[in-house]
C-alpha cells in the first residue's frame, strides 16, 4: 500500500512547504515547522470539478424546534466523584482527555473504573503504551483487582488500535497515553506534534462513527512543566471532555477538574483519597480543607467556596510580619496580583496599612481557589494576623471586593450558607445582597441558629469584626 504523502506546516503563520526547514521560509518564525499529512489532491472547479460539484447532492437541513433534543444516555463508571465530575457517568462516543503529572494516579483511576464498569456487565479495552501487560497486571494486583475480567492491549501502533476497537467494540476504552501512540502515516518519532494531532484526530473520528452505542474514549495525556497539557493546543478542542489530575505529592489527596465539558457542567471537582487499595472518593471534602485548631488562632478564616455545582469550605490563612525594605507578598493557592490589589483596598478604604509588612496567604489542604469570592475572607484573616486576634470560633466569610471599596455578592450565595450551617458554623460576614430580600421559609430552617452579617462595604466588615472581637 503507497504510504501517504507528508508536508510541513508552520504553526506561526500556517504556512506550507514539502521540506523541513530550520527557519519558516514564509515568515521566517525559526523552529515553527510540523510535519503534517498533505491533503488528498483534488480536481479544479473548471471541466470535470464543476460538474461534479453541481450534481453534488444538497444537506438535508432541519429547524431547531423541530430536533428531537433527548438527553444523552449515561453509564455510571462506579466511582461517584469520577461521575461528579464527568456531568454523571460516560456517554457513548465521547472522547475524554484526562491529564496530570507523572505518577499521580491517572492510569490508578482509569483501571479501577475500567474494572467497576466490566463488572457491571460492559465490555472495556486497557490500551496501554507505556507498561508491559504484565506491569498493568502488576498494578490490578495491588490495587485488588487480581481477578478482574478487563482486557488489556499492549500497543503503540494506531492502526492496529483501530482494528482492535473495530473489532472487539468496547462500551469504554482508554489510551495510556496518547504521546506514545503513532501512526505510519507518519515519519516523525510517537510524541511529535504531529503525530499526537494525527492519532488524536484518527481515534476521535472512530468514536464519533461507532453509533449511538458506539465506545467511550478516554485519552491520557502528559502534561509539562508548566502544567498544561502536552502536545499540540488543538487537542483539547478535539474532544468533549477535558479532565486535569491536580494535588500533591506529600499529600494523600487527589483532585480531578473538569475544565471543558460539553455534556455537563466545568469546573466540577472531584476529591480523591489516595489509598492501599487505590483512590476512594471523599464523600465530604469540606472536612478536608479546614486544620483542627483547639483554639480560634489568629489569621485564619474559613471560606465558603464554589467548585463547578458543589458549595466546599476551605480555611484560608495569612500571616502578617514585620518586612524589611521591600516587603514581599506571597500567596499559595490564590492569585498573587489579587493579594496585592486587596492590600492596597484595605489601606485605602479601610484605613488599616501593610506596606511595611510582609503578607503571605495560604489556602489549606493544597486546593486553588481562583474565584474573586474569597477576597472578603482573604481581607479579614489578614486584619485578623496584623492585630494578633482571633476570628470567633464558627466563623466563616465570602464575597468579592472592588477596586471602590464595596463589597460585592458571590454567586449561589444561599447554598454556600446552607452547606456552612450544616456543618455546624454559627457566624457568617457575607455580601448583603446575597441574603433574601424576602423571608424564606426553607432558607431560615436550613440556617436556624446562624448569625448572618450582611455587609455592602470592607469598612462594614471590619466594623461587624470589631464588635466580635
Amino acid at each position: 500500500m503507497a504510504k501517504d504523502k507528508t508536508q510541513y506546516s508552520c504553526s506561526a503563520c500556517g504556512g506550507q512547504t514539502p521540506r523541513w526547514h530550520g527557519r519558516c521560509p514564509h515568515c521566517g518564525a525559526w523552529n515553527t515547522l510540523v510535519e503534517v499529512l498533505a491533503p488528498a489532491s483534488t480536481p479544479s472547479l473548471g471541466g470535470l470539478g464543476a460538474l461534479r460539484q453541481g450534481l453534488a447532492a444538497t444537506g438535508t437541513l432541519a429547524r431547531l424546534a423541530d430536533i428531537d433534543a433527548a438527553d444523552v444516555a449515561r453509564t455510571p463508571t462506579g466511582l461517584t466523584e469520577l461521575d461528579r465530575v464527568l456531568g454523571g457517568g460516560v456517554v457513548p462516543g465521547a472522547v475524554v482527555l484526562i491529564g496530570g503529572d507523572p505518577g499521580i494516579g491517572k492510569s490508578t483511576l482509569l483501571l479501577q473504573a475500567l474494572d467497576a464498569l466490566q463488572r457491571a456487565g460492559l465490555p472495556t479495552l486497557y490500551v496501554t503504551g507505556e507498561e508491559s501487560g504484565a506491569q498493568v497486571a502488576l498494578r490490578a494486583r495491588r490495587l485488588g483487582l487480581g481477578d478482574s475480567q478487563v482486557a488489556v492491549l499492549a500497543e503503540i501502533r494506531l492502526e492496529t488500535i483501530l482494528a482492535t476497537l473495530q473489532q472487539q467494540r468496547p462500551a469504554v476504552a482508554v489510551i495510556d497515553s496518547i504521546q506514545t501512540i503513532y501512526t505510519e502515516q507518519l515519519s516523525s518519532a510517537p510524541g511529535s506534534v504531529a503525530q499526537v494531532r494525527e492519532c488524536a484526530a484518527l481515534l476521535t473520528r472512530a468514536a464519533k462513527t461507532s453509533g449511538a452505542h458506539g465506545t467511550t474514549l478516554v485519552l491520557v495525556g502528559h502534561v509539562t512543566k508548566e502544567g498544561a497539557l502536552a502536545g499540540p493546543r488543538v487537542l483539547e478542542h478535539m474532544v468533549d471532555t477535558v479532565l486535569y489530575f491536580e494535588g500533591d505529592a506529600h499529600s494523600s489527596f487527589r483532585l480531578v477538574r473538569a475544565i471543558k465539558n460539553r455534556f455537563g457542567a466545568v469546573s466540577e471537582l472531584g476529591v480523591f483519597a489516595m489509598t492501599e487499595r487505590g483512590l476512594k472518593g471523599v464523600g465530604n471534602p469540606s472536612a478536608l480543607f479546614l486544620s483542627q485548631h483547639r483554639e480560634p488562632v489568629p489569621g485564619s478564616c474559613v471560606l465558603a467556596t464554589l467548585e463547578g455545582t458543589r458549595p466546599l469550605l476551605v480555611e484560608v490563612q495569612a500571616l502578617v510580619d514585620a518586612g524589611g525594605p521591600a516587603p514581599r507578598r506571597l500567596s499559595v493557592g490564590l492569585e498573587r496580583d489579587r493579594l496585592a490589589m486587596l492590600l492596597a483596598v484595605l489601606h485605602r478604604h479601610a484605613g488599616v496599612a501593610c506596606g511595611d509588612q510582609d503578607v503571605f496567604v495560604n489556602a489549606v489542604g493544597g486546593v486553588r481557589i481562583a474565584e474573586p469570592a474569597a477576597d472578603l475572607a482573604v481581607l479579614l484573616a489578614i486584619v485578623s494576623s496584623l492585630r494578633g486576634k482571633p476570628l470567633p470560633r464558627g466563623f466563616i466569610a465570602f464575597g468579592e471586593v472592588g477596586l471602590a471599596g464595596e463589597v460585592r455578592p458571590a454567586q449561589r450565595g444561599q447554598e454556600r450558607l446552607k452547606e456552612a450551617a450544616k456543618l455546624g458554623f454559627g457566624m457568617a460576614v457575607v455580601p448583603k445582597a446575597n441574603l433574601p430580600r424576602k423571608p424564606d421559609a426553607a432558607f431560615a430552617r436550613a440556617t436556624e441558629g446562624m448569625t448572618l452579617h450582611g455587609v455592602e462595604r470592607v469598612d462594614e466588615a471590619l466594623e461587624v469584626l470589631r464588635g466580635l472581637a
